[in-house]
């Protein structure tokens, strides 16, 4: 495992952050593996030097932190790994569960901790952005969470690139904690953030950790059409159809598929490849459902594209509307 500094930080984080959404509860998504379900890819994720760990409150309504900080403090002492969770999204049906007000990040982070079984967090992250709450009340309430220790850095999400520079340019401005990290889409079939949000993050000295680096799982292939695929996600997310399946993305699998035969390799490593050689990448967050694909994606560390290959993989893309940014 390679170990690599997140944006300007001393924090040191594995080059691949394991995703814990897949890890919680059934009862919220189907293919959400449940906590005796989920113990040996955290096992086997630490055994093989991963140290960066990503959940969020809202995955399976806050079973995943459970999950996540049972598993890690068996396998894991605290000082070793970098646990990162998220806050906006719904806790509830009620007006103050949502949201980015200084209220309710008080109220998540210390929720949060609970559930993790942590007195802090390294890196909490807002998971969207708030166009209710005035970046000023978010961002105070972030550099209270940080100066109560209750959370060592702080990061941002899927956002515009000026929503981004805003919210940096005013952190600044008060001498508050400023974003660390930023975690937006970035794949072979969702490549817009390489128009503005990485060149930003890149000058600004921001760490890039993207979600969904392999398409929610449509790059390994199998996924002719929504409801296809060799795993319970694959035939039963509903969010990936919204995001993929253009006669363009399925061009881009083709050369995935054409290039990994060639190489002796799975879709999944040649994927994962192209995401990791972009210097503005820090550490993609991989989900895993089976072991195996931690194995592939472990492995794609030591995998090379060349120019070639690269220019192959590149050329299907067809430019699509800006997605998810809430």
């Amino acid at each position: 495992m390679d170990y690599v500094r997140l944006g300007n930080t001393g924090l040191q984080v594995s080059r691949l952050c394991l995703g814990c959404m897949t890890y919680g509860s059934p009862e919220w998504r189907p293919w959400v593996l449940d906590a005796e379900q989920s113990k040996p890819f955290f096992q086997s994720a630490v055994e093989k030097g991963i140290t960066f760990f990503d959940t969020a409150n809202v995955y399976s309504l806050g079973k995943s932190e459970e999950v996540t900080g049972r598993w890690l403090k068996e396998f894991a002492r605290r000082e070793e790994v970098v646990v990162a969770t998220k806050v906006y999204s719904p806790m509830g049906p009620r007006p103050n569960q949502k949201g980015l007000s200084r209220k309710h990040i008080m109220a998540q982070i210390d929720a949060s901790l609970q559930r993790l079984g942590m007195d802090y967090v390294d890196l909490y992250q807002i998971h969207r952005f708030d166009y209710e709450t005035p970046i000023e009340e978010t961002l105070e309430a972030l550099n209270d969470v940080v100066k109560a220790g209750k959370a060592r850095y702080i990061g941002a999400s899927s956002m515009y690139a000026w929503q981004f520079a805003r919210m940096l340019a005013v952190s600044e401005q008060n001498g508050w904690a400023r974003f660390v990290s930023m975690q937006p889409q970035y794949n072979l079939v969702y490549r817009e953030e390489e128009r503005e949000m990485l060149p930003l993050s890149r000058a600004e000295g921001v760490g890039v950790i993207p979600w969904s680096p392999l398409a929610r799982g449509f790059l390994a292939g199998g996924r002719a059409a929504p409801g296809e695929g060799n795993t319970e996600r694959a035939r039963t997310d509903e969010f990936s159809p919204r995001l993929y399946y253009r006669d363009a993305d399925h061009q881009v699998v083709q050369a995935v598929s054409g290039i990994a035969g060639e190489r002796g390799l799975t879709n999944t490593q040649v994927a994962l490849a192209w995401v990791l050689k972009n210097p503005a990448i820090t550490a993609p967050i991989v989900g895993a459902s089976k072991l195996h694909h931690l194995d592939e994606a472990v492995s794609a560390l030591g995998v090379t594209l060349s120019d070639e290959e690269i220019a192959r993989l590149e050329a299907p893309y067809q430019p699509k509307p800006v997605l998810d940014h809430g």
